[in-house]
C-alpha cells in the first residue's frame, strides 16, 4: 500500500516519497517502532509563541455552542458524550483554535483520547511540550483506575452506544473539515499518529483498544481522502490531455500550466495521505489485528473491510486479503462474525476463490448464529461470481441449513439455494409458457419437490417453505401450476409425478397457503409476534382473495382425483381454514361449495382413519360461520351427515349388544368405524341433542361386565363420552340449561369418573392410558377452580378425588411410566425402532405431567408428589425437568408442604432400602449414596435466599430428626436408633439453614437425645455426630447468613423510605470456653419458626455452672431447652425489620465460587427463588469489610410479632 521506508521518527513526510500503494509485511518497520517513543514534533519552530496557554474562542462561544445553552467549559470529551452538539460545529470551533494557537488545540485533542480511554489524569501543556510520548503514556498509565475494568467503549446503555457513534463520527469529520489545509501542515496529523500508535502499544487494555478504534477510524477517512484525490487526479489528468491534443490556435498554455500545476499539488498531497495510512498500517494496524482482545481485533478486521470496499484498486489485492484470510480461522465469535461482514462489505467473493473456502463453509455451519448467518451470505455471493468455487459437498452443507430452527441461517440457507437451484435459466426457457403444466414456474416447483424428498425430512415442509419464503415467496405463490401438475395428464415425452412426489407437492401446496395466510413462521421458529405493517396486510388480504378463488374450484377435483389417499385428502382438506368463504357468494361459486360439501361426505364415508375424520370435521367447522350467508347450506350438509350417523351408532350398537360376550367381527368394525366418525366430529361440534351418553355408557358398562370388548371400542367411547360432558359442561357455564340439566351434568360426571377409574385396572394398556388422561382432565376441569371467575353457580359440580382414586392414579404412574425403556409393555412392534422408543418416551412424559398438574393445581394431595419426587435422579434424563418444575410450583404454592413432601420422599427411600438390606447396611453403599445425592440435589433446589425458604427448611429438619429417633434400636437399650442414619441425609439441608436456626435445630435435635448418646463415638453413630457437626459449622460465623445482611438493607431501598438507624452492636461475652457453643450465654437467643423449645421438665431445672470434666462436656445440653424457653419470652420488643417480607431482597456479602466447580450445583439451584448477585470488583475487595453484616446488630433479630407466629405455627405442627 504504503511505502513507509522513508518515514522519520518525528513524522516529517517528504515530498519525494514512493507515491504507489506498496504492500506492507508483517515485520515492524524499525523507524517505526522509534517513532512509537518519539513525540513527532522535535526540532521545528512552533507559531503562534504568543498565545500558547491560551484557548482563544469566538467570544460568546464555547466549542461552537453559545455560553447561555449550558456546554461553557466543557471538554470535547464531555461534549461528544453529552451527544447534544453538531459535531460539524464542534470540529470547526476545535480547527478556530488550532489556527489560534495550535499547541493548545492538540493538547485538547490529546486529552479527548486520554478521556475517551477512562483515565482520570490529564496532560498539562508543560507534559506535551518538554516529556516523549512514552514518558506521557507511561505518566498516564499511573494515572489509571487499577480496581475499575471499565472504560467507555465496554460499558453498557443506549448513553455509550451513541458515545461510541460520536466518536467515530468526531474523527470522520475532523479529517473532513481539515483535508485541505491543516493535515497537510506536518504538525497536527504527526502527533495524533505518534500518540495513537503509541497508545496502541500499552499494556492497558484501555488505551489499547480506544487508540486503535481512532486509528482505525482516522485510517478510514485518511483513504476517503487519498480516494478522492485519486478522482481528482484523473480529472486533472483527462483536462490536460483535452487541453494538450488541441490545435495551437486553440490551446491555452496558461491552462495548461495551471492543469500542471494542480496535479503536481494533488500528486504532493497523495503521497502526504500515503506516508500518513502507510504509518498507521505499520504502527497499529499489523500489530493490533492479532491483538489479545477479540474485541480489538475485530475492529482492525472490519475497517480493512471499509478500505477495500472504498479503494478497492489500492486495497483489493492479496497483500491485504492475506489479513482477512488469517483471521479467518479465528475461533472468537466476535472476530469471526467481523472477518465474514469484511469480505461482505468488500465483496471479496471473487477473491475468494483462490483460498479460504472451505473455512467459510465450516463457518456457515459455527454455533454462533451471527456468524453462520454472514459465511452463508458470502458463500451466495462466491455463488453467483462462480460456480465451479464450491464443490457438491460444500452445497450439500448448506443445504440442510434451511431445516434450522433459527430463522436468519434458515433464510440465508433459504436464498443460497435458490440461487444454486432456480437462477440458472438457459435461452430455451424463456420461450416456455407463462402457465400451464409446461411453465418455468411448474419446472422449478418439481426441483423444489425433489430435493424435498432428497433430503428425507418431508415431515418439516413448512420449515422448507418458510425458508425460501423471502426470495422465492413468487415461486410458491403460483398455486396454479401446482394445481396445473396434480390434475393435468402429462404431455408425451414428459415424466409424470409418482405418488410420493404427489404428497409432497401437496405438503408444500399447504405450507404456502399456510405460510400466505398468517404471515408468520412455524412453530420453534418464530421470534415472537411481530406487527404487520398496512403493506403487510394488504399483500396479505389479496393472497387469501386469490386462494379462495383457485381452490374453491379446484379443491373439489383434487378430493375426487385423491379421494382414497389419507395423508393427500388431510392436507387438501385443511386448505378451506384459509379461505375467504364471502367469496363464495360474490363470486357466484355455490355450486363449488356444494361439490366440496358432496366430497368431504364421501371421505367420510370411506375413511376411518382418524386424522382424515378430524381433517373433515375440521373443514365443517370452519365453513359453519353464521357471519357468512353459506352457513345454512353448510349446516344442512353437517346435520343431514350426523343424523345418518348417529342413527347408524344406535342401530348397529342394539345389534352389537345383543350378540352377547362373542360378537361378529364385522359388526365389532362397523361400530368402531362409525364411533370413530361420531367422536371425530364431537371434537369440534355440539353433539348433545342426540343423547350419546347413554349408548357410550351402555357400551362402557358391557365392556366390564363382559371384560372382551374390542379395546378400540372402549377408547373411543371413552373420548366421545368425555366430549358429551365437555359440552354439556359449556352450555351450563354459559347459563343457557336449565336447572335440571345441571343436576344430569353433575350425576354423569360422577357415574363417567368411576366408570374410568374401574378402567384403570384394565388389561389393555391403551385403555388404561387413555382411562388415565380423560380422568386426570375431568379433575382439572372439575376442581374447586371452577367456580373462578364468579361462577359459584357451578359449585355442586366441583369434584374432588377421594383416597381410592389418588391412590389409583398414583399406582398407575410408578407402574406405567416409571419403567425402563425395555420394561414397556406396548406392543406395537415398534419399540425396537429408535422412533418408537421416543414416541413411547412422548407419551409417557405427557402421562407424568398430567399427573403433576394435578399436584400443582391441588387436586390430589401434595404428599403424593413424594412418590414423584424420589424418581428424580433415577430418571433424570427422560423426566428431570418435568419433576423440577412440579417442585418449583409446588414451593411457590406452600413452601412448607412442598419441604414436608421432599423429607416424606428421602424417608420412603431410606425405608425401601432398610427393608431391602436390613438395619446393619453399609452407608458406602451404592443405594444410601444415591439417597444422600438426591437429598443435595433438593436442597439445591432451594436457592440462595435462605430468608425465603427458612421455615421449609426448618420445618424438613423437624420432621428429618424425628424420622431419625422414631424407630427404637433393634440391638436393644443402648443401641442406636433403626433409623439414625438418615441423619447422614438430613445434613445436606444443613447449609441451608441460617446461623441462628442452626441452633435452635440443634437445640431440637438434643431433646431427642439421651447423656449416653452424645458420649457415643462408635462408627454406628457416626450419622450423629456428622449431622450435629453440620449444625455447629458456621454457627458463630457464617458469611452466608441473610437475615445478617438485613442490617445493612437500608443502602438497597428507596431513597423515600426513612431508615431508622441501628443501635450499637452489643459486645460478645467475656470468655470462650467450648462450653459456650452448647450453653448460649446471650439471653436473646431466637426461635426458629417451627422449633419449639421442650416444657419445663424436672431433668432440664438450671443448675449453677461447675467446671466440667473433659468427660462430662456434654452435660450442658440439658439446660439448653429451658435457656431457650426463658429467652424465648423474655427477650425485649424491637421495632420490625421487615425479616419475614418475600418482597424486599437481602444482601449477600459475597457468594463468588469456582465456576467449574460449583456450575451443575447453581445450574440446579437457579430455577427456584433465587436472585442474581453481581458485586463491582471494587467491592469484592476492598469495599469487602464495609459489605460485611453485624451478626449482633439487634437489627438482625427478629421482633416479638414475628416470634409469636412463629411459635403459633410450631404450636400446630407439634
Amino acid at each position: 500500500m504504503i511505502a513507509a521506508q522513508d518515514l522519520q521518527t518525528d513524522f516529517h513526510y517528504p515530498h519525494e516519497a514512493d507515491t504507489q500503494l506498496s504492500s506492507d509485511t508483517d515485520l515492524e518497520d524499525p523507524e517505526v517502532r522509534n517513532a512509537k517513543s518519539g513525540k513527532g514534533k522535535k526540532g521545528k519552530k512552533v507559531p503562534g509563541e504568543k498565545g500558547k496557554g491560551v484557548l482563544v474562542r469566538a467570544p460568546g462561544r464555547v466549542n461552537g455552542h453559545h455560553q447561555e445553552n449550558g456546554m461553557e467549559n466543557l471538554s470535547l470529551f464531555e461534549i461528544v458524550k453529552l451527544g447534544k452538539s453538531a459535531t460539524q460545529s464542534v470540529v470547526d470551533d476545535w480547527i478556530e483554535s488550532y489556527k489560534t494557537d495550535r499547541d493548545v488545540a492538540l493538547l485538547e485533542l490529546i486529552n479527548f483520547f486520554i478521556q475517551c480511554s477512562g483515565c482520570k489524569g490529564a496532560v498539562s501543556l508543560e507534559m506535551f511540550r518538554h516529556m516523549q510520548n512514552s514518558e506521557i503514556i507511561r505518566k498516564m498509565t499511573e494515572e489509571f483506575d487499577e480496581d475499575s475494568g471499565d472504560y467507555p467503549f465496554t460499558m453498557a446503555g443506549p448513553m455509550w452506544k451513541k458515545f461510541r457513534w460520536g466518536f467515530c463520527e468526531f474523527i470522520s469529520v475532523l479529517v473532513r473539515q481539515c483535508q485541505y489545509s491543516i493535515i497537510y501542515d506536518e504538525y497536527m496529523m504527526d502527533t495524533v499518529i505518534s500518540l495513537l500508535t503509541g497508545l496502541s502499544d500499552s499494556q492497558v487494555r484501555a488505551f489499547r483498544h480506544t487508540s486503535t478504534l481512532a486509528a482505525m477510524k482516522l485510517m478510514t477517512a485518511l483513504v476517503n481522502v487519498a480516494l478522492n484525490l485519486s478522482i481528482n487526479m484523473d480529472n486533472t489528468q483527462r483536462q490536460y490531455e483535452a487541453e494538450r491534443n488541441k490545435s495551437l490556435g486553440k490551446r491555452a498554455n496558461d491552462r495548461l500550466e495551471l492543469l500542471l500545476q494542480k496535479r503536481k499539488e494533488l500528486q504532493e498531497n497523495q503521497d502526504e495521505i500515503e506516508n500518513m495510512m502507510n504509518a498507521i498500517f505499520k504502527g497499529v494496524f499489523v500489530h493490533r489485528y492479532r491483538d489479545a482482545i477479540a474485541e480489538i481485533r475485530a475492529i482492525c478486521i472490519e475497517e480493512i473491510g471499509v478500505w477495500m470496499k472504498m479503494y478497492s484498486d489500492a486495497f483489493l489485492n492479496d497483500s491485504y486479503l492475506k489479513y482477512v484470510g488469517w483471521t479467518m480461522h479465528d475461533k472468537v465469535s466476535v472476530q469471526e462474525t467481523a472477518t465474514v461482514t469484511s469480505a461482505l462489505n468488500a465483496r471479496l467473493h471473487s477473491k475468494l476463490d483462490l483460498y479460504m473456502t472451505d473455512r467459510i463453509v465450516s463457518m456457515a455451519l459455527d454455533k454462533e448464529c451471527d456468524v453462520a448467518v454472514q459465511a452463508i451470505k458470502l458463500l451466495t455471493l462466491v455463488l453467483q461470481s462462480s460456480d465451479e468455487v464450491l464443490t457438491a459437498e460444500d452445497c450439500e452443507s448448506v443445504y440442510h441449513l434451511v431445516y434450522s430452527a433459527h430463522r436468519p441461517i434458515a433464510v440465508a440457507a433459504g436464498e443460497f439455494l435458490y440461487k444454486k437451484l432456480f437462477s440458472h435459466r438457459g435461452p430455451e426457457e424463456d420461450a416456455l409458457p407463462r402457465r400451464g403444466r409446461q411453465c418455468l414456474n411448474a419446472n422449478l416447483i418439481k426441483t423444489t419437490v425433489f430435493f424435498f424428498l432428497e433430503s428425507e425430512l418431508h415431515e418439516h415442509g413448512a420449515y422448507l417453505v418458510d425458508s425460501m419464503w423471502d426470495c422465492a415467496s413468487d415461486l410458491l405463490k403460483d398455486w396454479e401450476s401446482m394445481i396445473s401438475l396434480l390434475l393435468d395428464e402429462p404431455f408425451p415425452g414428459e415424466e409424470a409425478l409418482t405418488d410420493r412426489q404427489e404428497t409432497a407437492l401437496i405438503e408444500i401446496m399447504l405450507c404456502a397457503v399456510r405460510q400466505a395466510c398468517e404471515c408468520h413462521p412455524p412453530i420453534g421458529r418464530g421470534t415472537g409476534k411481530r406487527v404487520m405493517t398496512a403493506k403487510e396486510k394488504k399483500t396479505q388480504l389479496d393472497d387469501r382473495t386469490k386462494i379462495t378463488e383457485i381452490f374453491a374450484v379446484a379443491l373439489p377435483l383434487l378430493l375426487a382425483k385423491y379421494s382414497v389417499d389419507a395423508e393427500k385428502v388431510t392436507n387438501l382438506l385443511q386448505l378451506p381454514q384459509y379461505f375467504d368463504l364471502e367469496i363464495y357468494t360474490t363470486g357466484r361459486l355455490e355450486k363449488h361449495l356444494e361439490a366440496l360439501l358432496r366430497q368431504i361426505r364421501e371421505v367420510v364415508e370411506k375413511h376411518t382413519d382418524t386424522d382424515v375424520l378430524e381433517a373433515c370435521s375440521m373443514t365443517f367447522h370452519a365453513l359453519c360461520n353464521e357471519e357468512f350467508t353459506i352457513f345454512n347450506r353448510v349446516d344442512i350438509a353437517r346435520s343431514q351427515l350426523l343424523d345418518e350417523q348417529v342413527d347408524k351408532f344406535n342401530r348397529l350398537l342394539e345389534d352389537f349388544l345383543q350378540e352377547g360376550e362373542d360378537p361378529d367381527e364385522d359388526d365389532a368394525y362397523q361400530v368402531l368405524s362409525t364411533l370413530k366418525r361420531i367422536t371425530a366430529f364431537h371434537n369440534a361440534h355440539d353433539l348433545t341433542k342426540w343423547d350419546l351418553f347413554t349408548s357410550n355408557y351402555r357400551l362402557l358398562n358391557t365392556g366390564l361386565q363382559n371384560g372382551d370388548m374390542p379395546e378400540q371400542i372402549v377408547i373411543h367411547a371413552l373420548q366421545c363420552t368425555h366430549y358429551v360432558i365437555l359440552w354439556n359442561l359449556a352450555k351450563v357455564s354459559e347459563g343457557s340449561s336449565q336447572k335440571g340439566e345441571l343436576v344430569t351434568l353433575r350425576k354423569q360426571m360422577r357415574a363417567f369418573c368411576l366408570m374410568c377409574q374401574r378402567y384403570l385396572s384394565s388389561v389393555s394398556i391403551a385403555v388404561k392410558e387413555q382411562a388415565f388422561t380423560i380422568l386426570c382432565d375431568a379433575l382439572m376441569i372439575f376442581s374447586h377452580q371452577i367456580m373462578s371467575s364468579g361462577r359459584d353457580a357451578l359449585e355442586p359440580l366441583v369434584f374432588s378425588p377421594d383416597s381410592s382414586l389418588q391412590s389409583d392414579l398414583l399406582n398407575f404412574i410408578l407402574d406405567h411410566v416409571f419403567i425402563d425403556q425395555d420394561d414397556d409393555g406396548s406392543t406395537d412392534g415398534q419399540q425396537d425402532d429408535e422412533a418408537g422408543k421416543i414416541e413411547a418416551l412422548h407419551k409417557r412424559r405427557n402421562l407424568l405431567a398430567a399427573y403433576c398438574k394435578l399436584i400443582i393445581y391441588n387436586v390430589v394431595e401434595m404428599s403424593t408428589g413424594a412418590d414423584i419426587f424420589k424418581q428424580y435422579m433415577r430418571y433424570y434424563n427422560d423426566y428431570g425437568d418435568i419433576i423440577k418444575e412440579t417442585m418449583s410450583k409446588t414451593r411457590q404454592i406452600d413452601k412448607i408442604q412442598c419441604a414436608k413432601t421432599l423429607i416424606l420422599s428421602l424417608q420412603q427411600l431410606f425405608n425401601e432400602m432398610l427393608s431391602e438390606m436390613g438395619c446393619n447396611f453399609d452407608r458406602s453403599t451404592s443405594s444410601f449414596c444415591g439417597i444422600k445425592e438426591l437429598a443435595r440435589r433438593f436442597s439445591l433446589t432451594f436457592g440462595l435466599d435462605q430468608l425465603k425458604t427458612r421455615e421449609a427448611i426448618a420445618m424438613l429438619h423437624k420432621d428429618g430428626i424425628e424420622f431419625a429417633f422414631k424407630e427404637p434400636s433393634p440391638q436393644g437399650e443402648g443401641g442406636p436408633p433403626l433409623n439414625l442414619a438418615f441423619l447422614d441425609i438430613l445434613s445436606e439441608f444443613s447449609s441451608k439453614l441460617l446461623r441462628q436456626d442452626r441452633k435452635t435445630v440443634h437445640l431440637y435435635l438434643e431433646r431427642f437425645m439421651t447423656f449416653q448418646m452424645s458420649l457415643q463415638r462408635e462408627d454406628c453413630w457416626l450419622p450423629l455426630i456428622s449431622y450435629r457437626n453440620s449444625l455447629q459449622a458456621g454457627a458463630d460465623d457464617d458469611t452466608m447468613s441473610v437475615v445478617s445482611g438485613v442490617s445493612s438493607r437500608g443502602t438497597t431501598r428507596s431513597k423515600k423510605t426513612k431508615i431508622t438507624p441501628a443501635p450499637a452492636k452489643r459486645k460478645l461475652p467475656e470468655g470462650g470456653s467450648d462450653a459456650g457453643v452448647w450453653m448460649p450465654r446471650e439471653p436473646t437467643v431466637q426461635q426458629t419458626p417451627v422449633m419449639m423449645s421442650s416444657p419445663h421438665m424436672a431433668s432440664t431445672v438450671l443448675r449453677e455452672a461447675k467446671k466440667l470434666r473433659p468427660d462430662e462436656g456434654y452435660v450442658g445440653v440439658y439446660t439448653m431447652s429451658v435457656v431457650i424457653k426463658k429467652c424465648f419470652f423474655c427477650s425485649p420488643s424491637r421495632r420490625s425489620t421487615g425479616l419475614m417480607e418475600d418482597d424486599e431482597e437481602p444482601i449477600v456479602e459475597d457468594v463468588m465460587m469456582s465456576s467449574e466447580q460449583r456450575l451443575e450445583d447453581l445450574n440446579e439451584g437457579m430455577d427456584f427463588d433465587t436472585m442474581d448477585i453481581d458485586l463491582p470488583p471494587s467491592k469484592n475487595r476492598r469495599e469487602r469489610s464495609e459489605l460485611k453484616p453485624d451478626y449482633f446488630d439487634p437489627a438482625s433479630i427478629m421482633d416479638d410479632s414475628v416470634r409469636l407466629h412463629l411459635f403459633t405455627l410450631l404450636s400446630e405442627t407439634m
